[in-house]
């Protein structure tokens, strides 16, 4: 880090936040940017709330690792975003991160099994169908160290352009657990359930390997959520969610999960 870096007793000026769905939180009012499917209520902006910072929020949903580092992105919307780091201020002195689970096809094989069931045959399916051709994956070694790589090239990519930055790795909610319920009219099997349990201790393993090899800071959210997954009494994500205007938002913090991860956030940096 440089010089002058934030320390942990200092309360950011300026906070920029570079990520996925899981930091910009698609279908929560109000809507900041419709292309990007980003909140005015995701994590980002409750923070620099909380704490009186400006912020720059560089997050889109469906971003890869590389969409933030190197590769623009085309959304749904058609819409073209350049690679994040370059919208990245010189200025930043916090720099949040959360991205990853694109990396792993994460929330995209979810929702492949739900609409599966839900609507087999129907549009969702079809085209969920097409990028899952075979099956839902089963993460390796390879993809979890190829996750983490890209993860810690995003934080010497951020220390590169914002020198003063600290710099945060922050994880994804537990969307799923073992008491996750499966079969009848579930959206999920046992089978399916038991491949994003390891989709999902995955991702927490490619986080904690990329704070190792980096020496950025990591809020491990995934942690502090582990009584709030799908099938507890409060839940911090969205189940499925079948309506063609909000189904983007299944299986995403909402708005009790953004509002846990900012309070985490704040009495870290606060």
């Amino acid at each position: 880090m440089g010089e002058h870096a934030l320390t942990s007793h200092e309360r950011p000026r300026t906070i920029a936040a570079l990520g996925s769905s899981f930091a910009a939180g698609p279908t929560i009012q109000p809507v900041d940017d419709a292309h990007a499917m980003r909140s005015a209520r995701n994590y980002p902006h409750l923070l620099a709330q909380t704490l009186g910072a400006a912020l720059v929020d560089l997050t889109v949903s469906g971003a890869t690792t590389a969409n933030i580092l190197s590769a623009p992105q085309t959304t749904m919307t058609g819409r073209e975003f350049a690679p994040q780091i370059d919208g990245l201020p010189s200025d930043a002195d916090l720099v949040t991160i959360t991205a990853g689970g694109n990396d792993l096809q994460f929330i995209g094989s979810m929702l492949f099994a739900a609409w599966s069931k839900f609507a087999p045959g129907g549009p969702m399916a079809r085209m969920l169908g097409e990028e899952f051709a075979g099956g839902i994956p089963n993460v390796t070694d390879h993809d979890i160290d190829s996750t983490a790589t890209g993860l810690a090239a995003i934080v010497a990519a951020v220390r590169v352009r914002a020198r003063q930055a600290r710099v945060i790795l922050v994880d994804y909610l537990t969307v799923v657990t073992e008491q996750t319920p499966t079969g009848g009219g579930e959206v999920f099997t046992d089978d399916e359930l038991a491949l994003f349990l390891r989709t999902q201790e995955a991702l927490g393993q490619a986080y904690r390997l990329a704070a190792d090899w980096s020496g950025a800071e990591l809020l491990a959210v995934s942690r502090t959520s582990s009584d709030h997954g799908l099938g507890s009494e409060d839940p911090w994500v969205f189940g499925f969610r079948s309506v063609m205007a909000t189904t983007a938002g299944s299986f995403h913090p909402n708005e009790a999960g953004m509002r846990a991860i900012t309070d985490e956030l704040s009495r870290l940096v606060g």
